[in-house]
């Protein structure tokens, strides 16, 4: 038997041990077995790497842009070089599939590749005065010190999205991976010693989110928390990081309307629906958690869901023909089953799904089926709390503004689809969606050049594109008076 690796914390350029002594294991989620472990750091780990950090932005800081960019580019050079490594590393910590992992690795190296390209456009202001002989300089400048808390449904690709910009914007940054999926993440430490980005630049801690990351989040050192998980946990951050009035940047959760419209394609909307509802699992904070069917078109567009949804193979993450993998732990799985059996003594009907599936393959690891609901109302559990899982409501609706109604009546505001080929029911669907994030004839998946937004209780700030860039700057205001 092979020795279970065991990651130290990554600080300031070096790998050092806990003095907790402790240590979490990490599990795969379709064997149950450990596949390595890492160490709980302590509340004391956690102001020694923010003073490292601290101290390495102060040089970071002053090279230019470019300069850092340079470096970073070799970072997501390291990273295209050991995809293979890591993705497989994806597929044991977190249960997706070995194609979804790949997809992974690939986009957190171009989410680093995408900020790097931004070097050259870290533009200020220069705003005529009211004053004779003077002039107005607006800077964008580095906030210091940066937080990234991480989820464990895309941890790698989570990492790399607030990296980038983090680093190459000025800032040091020190990452929290959740303690599910940290390995990946973890060894972004030897791929940056490799790339030679300078100490103390990144830090990676793992440990006990309500210790070491209150920790993290409520010390003074800390300019910025970026941090993307569950709303909960988001508004404690908020609150935590309120008394040093330290900047906040959430992405939270989800609960997506998908609507069909009776003119769209419903092949198209068929595909988009099921990829987009049980995509690595269901756990993507975009996915598709609730359906909206046009009454004239339901029958037929469900005849061809259900089929196709009946169709998924469900089973290990490493085989090609494979459509989705188990959930992410045994509490995710728990929940599940609780959120099946609420909606149906609530009165929905299980049209598929429902349970673990059958055979010996599933008796170990936190296997579900693929679920779909119907006979849903927009009063039941199902259709308001996040699943972040395999399980679908289905709803007919008869009006549009009945189902900008059902769409709206959402604590969440993070995406929407909407599929239809009437521009103006687009345009209206622009106009009376609460979300920040729409997707129009197709299903979820944002790019880089986009911005990352929810709006309500899925979070503040925001992610990608140069909207997302600028989060991890300031402003500095000069008024420059000069002789005439």
């Amino acid at each position: 038997m092979s020795k279970i690796k065991e990651y130290q914390l990554f600080i300031d350029g070096k790998w050092i041990p806990s003095a907790s002594g402790e240590t979490i294991d990490v599990i795969n989620p379709s064997t149950e077995e450990v596949v390595a472990k890492v160490q709980n750091g302590t509340i004391e780990e956690a102001q020694m790497t923010l003073e490292a950090a601290e101290l390495a932005q102060k040089s970071w800081r002053k090279l230019p842009a470019r300069q850092r960019a340079e470096i970073l580019y070799r970072l997501a050079d390291e990273i295209k070089e050991n995809a293979d490594y890591l993705a497989e590393l994806l597929v044991k910590e977190q249960g997706k599939l070995l194609k979804v992992a790949q997809m992974e690795v690939a986009v957190t190296a171009s989410f680093i590749e995408y900020a790097c390209e931004g070097a050259r456009r870290i533009e200020g202001d220069i705003i005529p005065s009211d004053n004779p002989n003077e002039q107005i300089w607006i800077q964008k400048v580095p906030r210091g010190v940066v937080v990234a808390i991480t989820a464990w449904n895309f941890p790698f690709a989570l990492a790399g999205r607030k990296l980038g910009p983090a680093l190459v914007a000025g800032n040091t940054l020190v990452i929290k991976p959740t303690s599910e999926t940290p390995l990946a993440t973890l060894e972004l430490g030897n791929l940056a010693i490799k790339a030679g980005l300078p100490n103390g630049v990144l830090n990676i801690l793992t440990g006990p989110g309500r210790a070491m990351g209150n920790a993290l989040v409520e010390s003074s050192i800390t300019k910025m928390v970026t941090m993307t998980g569950s709303t909960p946990v988001g508004q404690q951050i908020a609150r935590n990081a309120a008394q040093n009035l330290t900047h906040v940047q959430l992405e939270l959760g989800g609960k997506a309307p998908f609507i069909v419209f009776k003119d769209a394609d419903l092949d198209e909307a068929v595909d988009a629906a099921l990829h987009s509802r049980f995509d690595n699992c269901g756990q993507v904070c975009t996915c598709n958690e609730r359906m909206y069917v046009h009454e004239d078109i339901y029958d037929v567009f469900m005849e061809k869901f259900i089929t196709k949804t009946k169709a998924l193979k469900v089973g290990d993450p490493m085989l090609e023909e494979t459509d989705m993998g188990p959930k992410v732990n045994a509490a995710e799985l728990k929940h599940m089953e609780h959120l099946v059996a609420v909606s149906l003594k609530e009165g929905a009907t299980l049209a598929t799904g429902g349970a673990r599936p059958k055979g010996n393959q599933f008796e170990k690891g936190f296997w579900f089926e693929p679920t779909v609901l119907t006979d849903v109302t927009q009063d039941m559990t199902i259709v308001h709390e996040e699943s972040f899982g395999p399980i679908l409501p289905v709803l007919k609706f008869r009006t549009f503004d009945e189902v900008m109604g059902y769409a709206n009546d959402c604590d969440y505001g993070l995406a929407a689809m909407v599929f239809t080929n009437d521009m103006n029911t687009i345009m209206k669907c622009n106009d009376e969606l609460e979300y920040g994030e729409i997707y129009v004839n197709r299903g979820h998946g944002e790019q880089h050049q986009g911005f990352h937004n929810g709006h309500k209780l899925s979070g503040s700030g925001g992610e990608d594109g140069k909207y997302g860039f600028e989060q991890y700057l300031e402003k500095k205001t000069f008024y420059i008076r000069h002789k005439a």
